[in-house]
């Protein structure tokens, strides 16, 4: 035998009936992001590494240790994989002149990635969806993307979830907070450990981010941004709490939280839980006023947040609120395979139906018997078996029996229907799609 070639570490396959949980999330979100008004936006995996080393800056962790940067053989090109979605957004929004009739919502879904060392809920390969409010410079749209995330939750059914929320000023006054900062920290420099002291010049507000222990006292002891901000950006931060109030959406304003990249400025938030450990974040977002304008277009404003899949399926799965695997309306026994050519148009119309039908089918060991071929229908979950019998063939009709105790419909016990009329009987076989389960 040929050896087994198997993933990447940390880049995982995802196969039914897992996937169909994804295709769920993926629909519930999608329909959602349309209600707001928002349209898919779909850009490229891999992207050329200037973007991110000018979008996200050169001292984030992502740069400088986390990403997937590789040079084209062929060309001699600097590229780099997708380690996360915005910067690449804002890249296809100046190159396509997309704000020349006025602003755009636009939300994505995908694969980003990041060497990290994988561990549940992190992974190598992963994956967001992500939403952006791009020329929008009013914090009524901060408040419309929390919101639309905080309605997300609710459709879902999760609970154990706190937004907090923080304001990073604008530019001049993160400037002022980070002398300050590096001040504070220099008189204290023997109390920080290696990651701080190496932060200390390069990106001091990570810092206040960490999660050592013994450094909680300090860090809760520095110097706050808020003291910095000037009445304008206190006014914008003071707006945006007040519209959540406004709609009973609650929050933890929190001074120590900040973003990882250096395109964020104003309002920033996060959505926590509890229920996953460590990995607690399980959205993220901010106002990027300056990031247009960075990657060579004219300057316009932008808000938006991302969500890891993978974590939002885990807290999901934790909260039991994940639907059951979809199953097929009905299973086709055929005992005989002289009986395809008449057994595959009348699927086809069915489908053609909406109806939802799995066919058996050959293996190297033939068709199988029919008690095989009932055990087979009874373990796909469906609700009826049409059995395409030779007798029934021969008469023009399929033979419907139920698999299932009270099933909807007018078809409560085995009986036969014509062949001829498929299109007119399929919605009786038709059921309700899987719903979230509840307690």
């Amino acid at each position: 035998m040929a050896e087994k070639i198997v993933a990447v570490k940390g880049m995982n396959d995802i196969v039914a009936p897992e996937s169909a949980h994804w295709e769920w999330l993926e629909g519930q979100a999608r329909a959602l992001f349309a209600r707001y008004g928002y349209r898919n936006i779909r850009t490229p995996i891999v992207e050329p590494l200037a973007l991110f080393v000018r979008g996200l800056g050169e001292v984030t962790d992502i740069v400088e240790k986390e990403m997937y940067a590789f040079e084209d053989r062929l060309n001699g090109e600097q590229l780099a994989l997708r380690p996360e979605g915005t910067a690449g957004v804002v890249r296809a929004a100046v190159e396509h002149a997309l704000l020349y009739d006025g602003p755009k919502r636009v939300y994505y879904m995908g694969p980003m990635f990041r060497h990290e060392r994988p561990q549940r809920g992190r992974y190598r390969q992963f994956h967001q969806m992500g939403v952006e409010a791009l020329g929008l410079a009013g914090p009524e749209a901060d408040a419309e993307l929390i919101t639309m995330a905080a309605d997300l939750w609710q459709l879902l059914g999760v609970q154990d979830v706190t937004l907090e929320i923080n304001t990073l000023g604008q530019p001049a006054e993160r400037q002022a907070h980070r002398q300050a900062l590096i001040a504070y920290f220099e008189q204290h420099r023997d109390q920080l450990d290696a990651d701080a002291q190496r932060r200390l010049y390069t990106n001091p507000l990570r810092i206040l981010d960490t999660k050592n222990p013994q450094l909680q006292a300090l860090v809760e002891a520095a110097p706050k941004l808020l003291d910095h901000l000037g009445p304008a950006s206190r006014a914008h931060f003071e707006t945006v709490c007040r519209l959540l109030d406004a709609q009973g959406i609650g929050y933890r304003i929190n001074p120590r939280l900040v973003r990882g990249l250096d395109y964020y400025h104003h309002t920033v938030f996060e959505f926590v839980t509890t229920s996953l450990g460590a990995q607690g974040t399980v959205c993220a977002g901010g106002r990027y006023d300056g990031l247009i304008a960075e990657l060579g277009g004219r300057a316009a404003p932008g808000v938006g947040w991302a969500m890891g899949v993978e974590r939002v399926l885990e807290l999901l799965k934790a909260q039991q609120r994940l639907p059951q695997p979809p199953v097929p309306d009905a299973y086709a026994v055929v005992p005989d395979a002289s009986a395809w050519a008449q057994v595959l148009p009348v699927l086809r119309t069915l489908r053609a139906a909406g109806v939802q039908v799995w066919m058996h089918a050959s293996t190297p060991d033939g068709l199988g018997s029919m008690k095989a071929q009932f055990k087979k229908a009874d373990a796909s979950g469906a609700r009826y078996a049409l059995i395409f019998g030779i007798d029934e063939l021969a008469a023009g009709v399929v033979a419907v029996k139920p698999l299932r105790e009270g099933l909807p419909g007018p078809i409560a016990a085995q009986t036969t229907l014509p062949l001829a009329q498929a299109a007119q009987w399929a919605g009786q076989l038709r059921g309700a799609p899987s719903t979230i389960p509840t307690h």
